[in-house]
């Protein structure tokens, strides 16, 4: 009986999903085109329900199983599941303050990063203490420029934390290279580059610690959810005892003494016997996920591929369509080496054309046209960085002319041929009308100027005073 009750739930969650989600219409002028969103079908949305039937409320099997897939997917040795792309900044950033480890960071310590990107990228480092040091980007990639990192390294130096901006790979020779001949730790914020690749291999395993995001806009979604990446199995228990509340026991949820000596230990100034799983080495969070989250991850992953390839083909169709208007917008480029699993489109207004992105952004939201801008633009011009103290290496003038000139528009899976098509007439249209605008503008100031070649007193045809056409003084 049971089981026929789950079985028949189930299914009723797929006439639910063809009923209320599937085969919804596109109107252009009407419908929204997103700048991203969830893609599903009634397999993610069995998989939450059915997760769920067991109620197992915290993270277990579908949790352990969704860290191997991913794992496997990027390359990665080890993945550790959390709440959100910004815990997983959290957790990573602390992990390499653990003195479980043999150069933690500690608070004065310098770590290169950007200003132009996501809050959340930098706020662990003010967070724990460390000073963050800021290098500007190439307006092509949105991505560090590689000499200025170099150039950044002091004697305080101890950690690089950069993201790959909207999916596009920075220089990963380069920054290597600066790692390893400083002898830095690398944390790479994966969370909108998941399936990017460079010189053939998935970025997120190029650094000691790697991020990544699943909420909704991201390559899969969770909901809300996130994860570490990581080669190094000592990284990896420490950063689970920072998810995990800081305790220094790695037993699973409904797990009892794996080491097999639950009672045997004997750390800090507690009694010797101390029971393991209330015993904590570091200060730490609870930023795990639920089980369901990670069932809809694991049916997410399965379409990874086909998502990837449709971020990479709605990249390359809009960027095409693009391509007569580059007098007057900045287009982007992939980072040599680099494979991008683009996040989205980023379009930067050229000096001294003849509108502004706040025009062109209202032409598009207008139309329903979802646009958003490069994340907190120059961070240090954000209210909660105006008193963080930091170092800058050579200006910040490409960050500021993304924070006032940039935006980027969608290429997620859920963009239709319609949609596109949409979107591209909506670019042409403006265009076009710019065009009307500068001859209109042209056609006054030719008039304005033959007015004042015609001498005193000589005969004009004004329209407006004589409808007759008879010529006036």
């Amino acid at each position: 009986m049971t089981q026929e009750l789950h079985d028949k739930i189930l299914d009723l969650v797929r006439q639910y999903y063809h009923a209320a989600h599937a085969n919804r219409e596109f109107v252009p002028g009407q419908s929204k085109v997103p700048y991203a969103g969830r893609v599903f079908d009634e397999r993610e949305m069995v998989a939450a329900v059915d997760s769920m039937l067991d109620f197992w409320l915290t993270l277990g099997e579908q949790g352990a199983a969704f860290e191997r897939e991913l794992a496997a997917y990027v390359g990665a040795r080890h993945a550790l599941v959390v709440n959100s792309g910004s815990s997983a900044n959290l957790v990573a950033f602390a992990t390499l303050t653990s003195r479980q480890i043999e150069r933690p960071l500690a608070p004065g310590d310098e770590v290169i990063t950007v200003a132009a990107g996501f809050p959340t990228t930098v706020a662990p480092i003010v967070q724990y203490g460390c000073t963050p040091v800021f290098v500007d980007v190439s307006l092509e990639t949105a991505n560090a420029l590689a000499d200025r990192v170099a150039d950044a390294v002091g004697p305080k130096t101890r950690a690089i934390m950069l993201a790959h901006a909207l999916g596009n790979p920075y220089d990963l020779d380069a920054v290597t290279d600066v790692v390893k001949r400083h002898d830095l730790y690398l944390i790479e914020d994966n969370c909108d580059a998941l399936g990017s690749e460079y010189r053939g291999r998935r970025t997120g395993t190029f650094g000691h610690l790697a991020t990544q995001s699943f909420y909704p806009p991201h390559h899969l979604t969770m909901g809300e959810g996130g994860a570490v990446l990581t080669a190094n199995g000592r990284l990896r228990r420490i950063a689970e005892s920072f998810r995990d509340w800081g305790r220094d026991c790695w037993c699973a949820s409904g797990q009892d003494n794996t080491c097999g000596k639950r009672f045997g230990w004997k750390l800090g100034e507690l009694p010797e016997g101390y029971d393991h799983k209330y015993t904590y080495s570091h200060l730490g969070y609870n930023l795990k996920p639920l089980d369901a989250q990670a069932a809809i991850g694991r049916e997410q992953l399965k379409k990874l591929d086909g998502f990837v390839a449709a971020r990479r083909a709605n990249h390359a169709r809009l960027l095409a369509s693009l391509r007569p208007y580059e007098e007057h917008l900045i287009l982007p480029q992939a980072t040599p080496h680099g494979e991008p699993s683009w996040f989205g489109l980023l379009l930067t207004v050229r000096d001294g054309a003849p509108f502004s992105r706040p025009e062109l952004v209202a032409h598009l939201e207008q139309r329903g046209i979802q646009t958003r801008q490069l994340f907190g633009g120059n961070l240090l011009r954000q209210p909660a960085f105006a008193h963080v103290a930091h170092r800058t290496v050579g200006g910040l003038e490409n960050t500021d002319k993304i924070m006032r000139d940039a935006f980027f528009i969608g290429v997620y899976p859920g963009l239709t041929s319609e949609m596109l098509d949409y979107v591209e007439h909506s670019f042409q249209e403006f265009f076009a009308g710019l065009t009307v605008k500068r001859a209109a503008v042209f056609d006054q100031i030719s008039e304005s100027a033959s007015r004042r070649r015609q001498p005193p007193g000589a005969l004009r045809f004004d329209p407006e005073a004589d409808a007759s056409g008879s010529p006036a003084v």
